[in-house]
């Protein structure tokens, strides 16, 4: 299959005539090629795909554990939005904009802390837990109603101990998710956790090309020996490539999974399979992703009792992805920076009860993953530096080693082209 459109100009003269460009060359476009190169590279393409996707779409922020009481909050930033998320006096997680109805000052300042209410540090303007405004002081004159000034909510949603929130009024409906990865997500416990280490890396590539990363294993045999002594690539006994030995091997662990009322099975949701969750082995004789594949916290997270539980993958785009094992769970969160540049943290979450130094050793915890995550911070840098090249024309995913990333692509694609519809239909 060809791709003559390569080489297309998207004629950027408007916002809506950008957002309509960028929705007539994906339409045009195979689904197993890599994108036009305007995708990866250019500003407003990266604009168009912020508005759609990142300020409507559900994102996945962080974990209840890291939020525990009662005024603890987290803090990050969707673009030009910053957000707090926040427990707030009734127990209850919830999301704002972190922008002062005064004069738009930023309240919450820290990434993460915790506070009796939020108090804007401009002027003092003091909210509750929960957003409502308290006080504003006598200078706003006799005629001034707190009630009209609550800090503005962001939809938010819990499933399992995840946090997720939405920038659009009206999000996609994925409660079929959040009903899966609460199930999945029940032996963890992830109220009664906490992050033992987390890393950010700011990668110099475009987000997407970070998601193609993670995507696929085809790369991970040159790529990653660290990854390697524990993971198995397959994630699916369906895979054309899987190994009669792996197909047994799934098969056995799944009967000692099922004895322990540990989920496992496949579930996916939504187009290109945006959110999946399977449970699948490590490596024979592991049972972590760690260097030797030893346990790397000796107290089991939540209700668990056996650490052999292989991996249990969870994707969920746009964002994130995570390996939930026995011991530890790994969760990666992405967001994009601008055009060529994405942050991508890494949480490593334990059991709230395990000790540090006693329990588990951070450096062992996270030796795998530190590697991993800089020679795929390599392999993005390098791919984003070939595609800027004015020789770059889209080349063909392979349909086995590379579905994952045709799946990603096919999502992309068709939210983007879906979300601008809605939009041009809208106004």
């Amino acid at each position: 299959m060809s791709c003559s459109h390569e080489h297309e100009s998207l004629l950027v003269t408007s916002p809506n005539k950008s957002a309509q460009a960028v929705a007539d060359a994906l339409e045009k476009h195979p689904i197993t090629f890599s994108l036009p190169q305007q995708f990866y590279s250019d500003a407003d393409v990266f604009q168009v795909e912020m508005e759609q996707i990142f300020y409507k779409e559900w994102l996945f922020v962080g974990i209840t554990g890291e939020i525990p009481d009662n005024g603890n909050f987290i803090t990050l930033d969707i673009g030009d939005n910053p957000i707090t998320v926040i427990r707030d006096q009734n127990g209850e997680v919830r999301a704002f904009h972190n922008t002062c109805r005064h004069r738009g000052s930023k309240i919450c300042l820290v990434k993460q802390g915790k506070v009796p209410k939020l108090v804007c540090p401009y002027h003092q303007w003091t909210y509750e837990l929960d957003g409502n405004l308290l006080f504003a002081g006598t200078e706003m004159g006799d005629d001034f109603d707190k009630n009209d000034y609550g800090l503005h909510k962001v939809n938010c949603r819990v499933a399992g101990g995840y946090i997720f929130v939405s920038l659009s009024e009206n999000p996609t409906n994925i409660d079929g998710f959040f009903d899966d990865l609460t199930h999945y997500l029940e032996p963890y416990d992830l109220d009664n956790c906490k992050v033992a280490v987390e890393s950010t890396l700011i990668e110099d590539a475009n987000w997407k090309l970070v998601i193609e990363n993670n995507r696929e294993c085809y790369h991970c045999s040159g790529n990653h020996p660290e990854l390697l002594n524990t993971l198995l690539e397959w994630d699916d006994t369906e895979d054309p490539r899987a190994s009669d030995e792996f197909k047994a091997q799934v098969a056995a662990k799944q009967a000692m999974w099922e004895a322990e009322g540990i989920p496992y099975k496949h579930v996916s949701h939504g187009h290109g399979l945006r959110n999946r969750i399977v449970r699948m082995p490590l490596l024979e004789g592991t049972v972590s992703m760690t260097i030797d594949g030893k346990a790397g916290c000796k107290k089991l997270m939540g209700r668990i009792k056996n650490p052999d539980l292989g991996s249990m993958r969870i994707l969920h785009l746009p964002n994130s992805w995570s390996h939930a094992m026995g011991d530890h769970l790994i969760a990666f969160q992405v967001i994009p920076l601008g055009a060529q540049k994405t942050q991508v943290t890494t949480k490593w979450i334990v059991h709230k009860d395990a000790v540090e130094g006693v329990d588990y050793d951070v450096a062992q915890l996270r030796q795998v993953w530190d590697a991993t995550n800089v020679q795929d911070r390599t392999l993005a840098e390098n791919n984003q530096k070939g595609i800027n090249s004015k020789a770059y024309q889209p080349g063909p995913y392979s349909t086995t080693f590379e579905f994952g990333v045709v799946n990603f692509i096919d999502w992309f694609s068709h939210t983007m082209q879906s979300n601008i519809k809605a939009s041009a239909e809208k106004s």
